[in-house]
């Protein structure tokens, strides 16, 4: 859950804002209850409206762009994935003073996994990487290029500003030469030679619904397209067990040089949030630093 603001500039949003857009636009739905939804989110705030919806409204610009990214993608990849998606419902455009479109979409059952508390870790190793496979599987034309689904060197500038930024913080105690080491590892990984693949791009641990320890839904495709096939490798380091990881791998298939790629990629991801989040998003600081020790862990063994 955030405790301040995240970021400069970020619109402010609150429950009268979100009825009086309800009922400006939606009147059908003015009568139901809205109700904020904590969230570790660092691109929309989330409001349940009734029982069987969610109203999802960008903070920032950016996140913006990315409600028209699902909004012509997710009904399309919907029939293609073994596990519910998003459906979107309403269709919001600015208004009541808030500058960006945003979203209703019907409401999915499930809760955030944690880190170091999966009931089933290996099982939902197993239907994390289902899910993944059929992502890649996906053969739609036209696609955008995912959000992180670059070549690895373009992460390289702000990966090691991240590292020297960590250097002015000791009390994180992170090994600065050692996660320095694995990002160099990853970088002189070989990149496959086949075509990019359809990626999810932001598999976190805010974005997975599971239920009974299960993946029970995949939410926030606001970085989806094409791209590395190491984008989509995070769960193994920001969520799962050794063990589980080690299933996860299996059961994609998943070379050498790819594995090093996507636990360079999730590093990156972690090393990038922790100085910027420490202090306004406890959920992301804590994932960061899970990764920083589960990709450290992996390295020396």
């Amino acid at each position: 859950m955030a405790t301040a603001q995240m970021h400069p500039g970020a619109h402010p949003v609150d429950e009268d804002l979100v009825r009086r857009l309800i009922a400006d636009q939606f009147p059908r739905w003015a009568g139901l209850s809205v109700e904020r939804l904590p969230s570790g989110g660092t691109v929309n705030v989330l409001y349940r409206l009734g029982d069987g919806m969610v109203v999802r409204l960008p903070m920032l610009a950016g996140g913006a762009e990315d409600v028209a990214t699902e909004r012509e993608w997710l009904p399309r990849l919907a029939r293609r994935l073994p596990t519910p998606v998003p459906e979107l419902l309403g269709a919001g455009v600015p208004a009541q003073g808030y500058p960006w479109s945003w979203s209703v979409y019907r409401w999915l059952d499930g809760e955030d996994p944690e880190a170091g508390a999966l009931e089933e870790p290996v099982a939902l190793a197993r239907d994390l990487a289902g899910f993944v496979a059929a992502m890649r599987s996906v053969t739609l034309t036209g696609a955008p290029k995912a959000y992180r689904g670059g070549p690895l060197a373009a992460l390289d500038a702000p990966t090691r500003a991240a590292i020297g930024q960590l250097r002015e913080i000791p009390e994180e105690g992170v090994d600065r030469d050692a996660v320095a080491a694995v990002w160099e590892d990853a970088l002189r990984a070989p990149v496959g030679d086949g075509p990019p693949v359809w990626l999810h791009a932001d598999l976190m641990p805010g974005n997975l619904l599971v239920d009974g320890g299960r993946l029970s839904a995949v939410i926030d495709f606001g970085c989806m397209g094409v791209g590395d096939p190491s984008c989509d490798l995070f769960p193994a380091w920001n969520l799962l067990t050794p063990a589980a990881r080690t299933v996860f791998r299996e059961e994609l298939g998943v070379d050498d040089a790819a594995w090093r790629r996507g636990r360079g990629r999730t590093l990156s991801q972690a090393l990038i949030a922790l100085p910027y989040y420490r202090m306004t998003n406890r959920a992301m600081a804590a994932n960061a630093r899970h990764v920083i020790r589960e990709v450290l862990a992996e390295h020396r063994g």
